[in-house]
């Protein structure tokens, strides 16, 4: 899994609202989003090999998060 920079997550967090964020669950909320993350470059990825490219485009990240909403 991918390093992610956990202070840009915890700024998501605090953006929702007037509430404080605990360290655990800045890293909760970051390993959650990178998770999300990676199914969604997985499956671009196979979106891009099934169009027989090896570039994946925008079109394979947008359908890709289509599927897992």
């Amino acid at each position: 899994m991918a390093k992610l920079p956990l202070a840009t997550f915890e700024k998501v967090l605090k953006a929702t609202g007037n509430v404080r964020v605990s360290d655990r669950a800045t890293l909760a909320f970051t390993e959650a989003i990178a998770e999300i993350a990676e199914a969604i470059a997985r499956d671009a990825a196979q979106l891009a090999l099934h169009a027989n490219r090896k570039t994946i485009m925008e079109q394979d990240v947008k359908l890709a998060y289509k599927k897992r909403t």
